[in-house]
């Protein structure tokens, strides 16, 4: 109720054309809580969601990183934040360390990297420094919109090109066929290979979820490239969704093989921290009948909750239902063929930046 004695009434979240949350939902750090609310006054129109991108300053660029359940040591991520809005992304909580919302914040208010190359070159010219494959989209997609004009990540392959340093890149865009040149190279030497993610091959559940992301039929025309270039690609169905993406598994597995991928792997959703209600919010928001039965199937993968962070268990879920989702793929890869070839990573060439210090010998 109003100071003046009128009921206030809450006004539901509408849907942004071309972004994925559907608010901009406090962080965990906010000491107050926000709602929009109708003060019985006529409705103003939202201001236009602009993209901004701020030059971040970092101190250093390699993540090391120390969880068990990942395959690689080593990471570069160009950006924070990332305008493809995938209402699922799992790093979305990453900007309540900036002080703004995980929720359009994240998809809006970026931040680049600009001196990563400078930084990695650095960093590689290090005497302690041993090589191992640094991976690239492990958080945010190094070839999201904004990279055609920061070409972040073109750089930072080009340092690692040059210092013959192998590189895992996960991506969703088409964009990186721009960087073929660079890739196809590193490949035959077996210092490339990429991921490719696919979520669905719906076009319009692609459009809500994941708005400005490049189309399922688009990633799938760009395995064919990357492949036919020589690099070798896994996709990756990630994140697998209860009821609303599950039952595309096997499809999207044949579809990649059959357009050149030779690996693949999977992930469950993940809903950490504030990506729980964000996801939630979109699901009542877009699927409001189908809302509960996907929320109840999730529970069904963390034992009753909606997430489980334990290691091990945070990325397959466990229970019937993952189990369930385990045998499909596991039958789906025998019948495409996909994960009887190794993808070698080679890390005996490389070699320190030619202007990086220079270790004496003392005789």
């Amino acid at each position: 109720m109003s100071d003046d004695g009128f009921e206030n009434i809450r006004i539901p979240n509408m849907p942004r054309k071309g972004r994925g949350a559907v608010s901009n939902r406090d962080s965990r750090y906010s000491k107050t809580v926000r709602e929009k609310i109708d003060d019985g006054w006529w409705p103003e129109d939202a201001p236009p969601l602009t993209t901004s991108v701020t030059h971040e300053t970092a101190r250093s660029i390699i993540t090391h990183n120390r969880s068990p359940d990942i395959p690689f040591e080593l990471s570069i991520n160009p950006y924070r934040g990332c305008e493809h809005g995938c209402i699922y992304c799992y790093a979305r909580p990453g900007h309540a360390y900036m002080g703004l919302s995980p929720g359009m914040d994240f998809e809006t208010r970026l931040f680049a990297k600009s001196d990563a190359a400078a930084l990695l070159r650095k960093e590689l010219s290090e005497t302690t420094y041993r090589p191992s494959p640094i991976a690239l989209g492990a958080n945010t997609d190094p070839y999201q919109p904004i990279e055609r004009e920061w070409r972040t990540t073109r750089q930072i392959l080009e340092v690692l090109r040059d210092c013959r340093h192998p590189v895992s890149i996960t991506t969703k865009s088409a964009l990186i066929e721009r960087d073929l040149d660079i890739l196809s190279a590193m490949a035959r030497d077996h210092l490339a290979q990429v991921q490719i993610s696919i979520t669905t091959l719906d076009k319009g559940l692609a459009r809500i979820m994941e708005p400005r992301a490049t189309s399922p039929q688009r990633r799938l025309q760009t395995i064919r490239t990357l492949a036919n270039a020589g690099v070798p690609v896994t996709v990756m169905v990630a994140p697998v969704i209860p009821v609303l993406t599950d039952a595309e598994l096997e499809t999207i597995l044949t579809q990649a093989a059959e357009h050149g991928a030779i690996r693949a792997n999977y992930i469950m959703l993940r809903l950490p921290l504030e990506v729980t209600e964000l996801f939630r919010e979109w699901l009542e928001t877009h699927f409001p009948l189908k809302a509960k039965h996907i929320l109840a199937r999730i529970r069904d993968l963390h034992g009753g909750n909606l997430y489980d962070s334990r290691f091990g268990v945070r990325q397959s879920g466990s229970g019937i239902y993952a189990d369930l989702i385990r045998k499909r793929f596991l039958l789906a890869l025998k019948k495409t063929g996909l994960n009887t070839v190794e993808i070698r990573s080679n890390s005996e060439l490389f070699r320190r930046p030619v202007d990086g210090p220079v270790q004496t010998s003392l005789f």
